[in-house]
């Protein structure tokens, strides 16, 4: 799953594209993360869903531009809160899979 979402850290905030989505934590394409270790809130909200999710987590790991090669910079991220993930695991069950038709009334 794809998806816009929105993050702010000590170190500033910023808009990106996640390609990597899991209740778990995600992937979020940047050039200029913050640190590794650091606290950060990402705002997202899943295609077709009007409900917003902000979920607090720490930035696990950076691949900086210099390291990426042929890949994405950016960086993983990793949830932190137990109702917040639950809250997104159950946005995550209920959503249709990327390639599973959308009924529309």
């Amino acid at each position: 799953m794809s998806l816009d979402v929105a993050y702010h850290s000590s170190e500033g905030s910023g808009s990106a594209r996640a390609t990597t989505l899991g209740a778990g934590g995600l992937f979020v394409r940047v050039a200029d993360a913050p640190a590794e270790g650091s606290s950060i809130r990402v705002r997202l909200r899943l295609p077709g869903s009007p409900r917003i999710h902000e979920v607090g987590g720490r930035v696990a790991w950076v691949l900086s531009p210099a390291e990426a090669g042929p890949h994405a910079a950016g960086m993983g991220i990793a949830f932190s809160d137990p109702q917040e993930i639950a809250g997104l695991a159950r946005a995550l069950e209920d959503h249709p899979a990327e390639d599973e038709p959308v009924e529309r009334s």
